[in-house]
């Protein structure tokens, strides 16, 4: 067969000891994939592969503060206001300063819990004489704000364990960007060197799988799609974590149907899925993240609430925060669940999901 073949579609067959087993299609993608960094190549065999490869797309992150300050634009502009009310600052001026750094604060999505936390204990800073000019007030607020993201939820590398295949579960509602947030983040991967397999287990929504598939021949990465209208979404991706452990496969990404939080007999089904990958590969799936839709602002944290008690959330994807000015909510959520973002998306190219890094987020919303 000619090298150029766009795809390869082979057809598992069911062996006649598993007749419950879906059909599903193995897709190879075209020859000219995404190359992986040259600076960055081995092997999930070698020790610390996992840990190496969260690492990497941490200190990337860091590398490419640039994203993540024009992504926030909107909620600095809302926030800019609290470099007027503190650069001519003065004592007598502090109550009505604090009443309108607090609006500044809810306007931006923190939520009164934490907005009124930061803004008492800048309170009783002032009056203790410990912050005594507009610059140590910011930089008291930029602190604080940092703590919050930081004390309960610190574990924003990717968790991939110690044997291959890692299992990553992507879960949300319709329309959150959770099939596009699996395509950014299977490009980063594979751009870093693992060898990435999408299994498209979303067997619900009809365009689901042909978004997916657009995703791997974009990405390079090979798929399985199930074949046929019925086939169970725990079976997809039970083949797809076989097929990732016998062929040598670093990362197997999941994606589910979109569900609402609120429709238990579909949360169940999440229940079906975490424990097929199990089966396959002890310990899977090894991050389980809930991608939700930051313009929804702190509308988000019922979605979060329920999704974490059904199948335990190990980190956030917060979509679209490049088309909100409410980036608060990043904290809210942070403190009120005590998960970890993992990942902000900044933009709709196919680099602008953005490993979160806590201190470059505050500087982008307070520079």
């Amino acid at each position: 067969m000619a090298a150029s073949t766009a795809h390869l579609s082979l057809l598992s067959k069911s062996s006649p000891s598993s007749p419950s087993l879906p059909h599903v299609f193995f897709t190879l993608p075209k020859t000219n994939s995404v190359r992986a960094n040259s600076r960055f190549r081995c092997s999930a065999g070698q020790t610390g592969f996992f840990t190496r490869l969260g690492r990497l797309l941490k200190e990337k992150a860091k590398s490419d503060v640039d994203k993540i300050v024009s992504g926030f634009s909107k909620t600095r502009d809302n926030l800019a206001v609290i470099d007027e009310l503190l650069l001519y600052w003065n004592l007598a001026d502090t109550d009505k300063v604090l009443d309108e750094l607090e609006e500044a604060l809810l306007v931006s999505d923190f939520g009164p819990k934490i907005t009124i936390k930061i803004v008492e204990s800048l309170r009783e800073d002032i009056l203790a004489g410990k912050l005594k000019s507009g610059n140590e007030i910011k930089d008291a607020l930029k602190k604080s704000v940092l703590e919050f993201l930081t004390k309960s939820a610190n574990k924003t590398e990717l968790q991939l364990g110690f044997r291959k295949p890692s299992v990553i579960l992507i879960v949300g509602v319709n329309g959150g960007g959770k099939t596009t947030s699996l395509g950014k983040l299977a490009y980063r991967l594979k751009k870093e060197g693992a060898k990435i397999l999408m299994a498209a287990g979303d067997t619900f929504r009809a365009a689901a799988s042909d978004q997916l598939e657009i995703w791997a021949e974009r990405t390079g990465c090979e798929i399985v799609v199930a074949e046929g209208d019925n086939a169970k979404a725990s079976s997809v991706l039970s083949q797809a974590v076989k097929r990732g452990k016998e062929q040598g496969f670093d990362v197997v990404l999941c994606d589910t149907s979109g569900r609402l939080h609120t429709n238990y007999s579909l949360m169940e089904e999440l229940i079906a899925c975490k424990k097929a990958v199990g089966k396959v590969v002890s310990g899977a799936p090894n991050e389980i993240l809930l991608v939700l839709d930051g313009t929804t602002g702190l509308n988000m944290l019922p979605q979060a609430r329920e999704f974490n008690e059904v199948v335990g959330i190990t980190g956030l994807v917060l979509t679209k925060l490049d088309g909100s000015a409410r980036g608060g909510c990043v904290v809210s959520v942070v403190d009120e669940l005590g998960i970890p973002v993992k990942f902000v998306g900044v933009g709709e190219g196919v680099e602008d999901l953005q490993p979160f890094d806590a201190e470059a987020f505050v500087d982008a919303i307070f520079s």
